[in-house]
């Protein structure tokens, strides 16, 4: 059974600034965890959240494995998102 991906208000205003082709991209790698998202995702030291690599990109996101939900939180520059 694919987990559902959800966008947040906020995540889904940071993607759309990005350049449209490393947005498409960074869509595309959220989209693939689907399947199998704690393959692609390594949790964060001392938060319940994930993160996902996308070139210079990084991708927080929460997973509910009761409720198959992929939440998407926050999208940036890795010298930034951190912050």
């Amino acid at each position: 059974m694919p987990f559902q991906i959800i966008w947040s208000e906020s995540a889904a205003r940071q993607l759309a600034k990005l350049d449209r082709g490393v947005a498409k991209r960074i869509f595309d790698k959220v989209e693939g965890l689907r399947d199998e998202p704690f393959r692609q995702v390594r949790r964060l030291t001392g938060l319940p959240y994930f993160r996902l690599r996308v070139g210079d990109f990084r991708v927080f996101v929460e997973v509910n494995q009761s409720d198959l939900l992929v939440l998407v939180l926050k999208v940036g520059h890795r010298e930034s998102i951190y912050e």
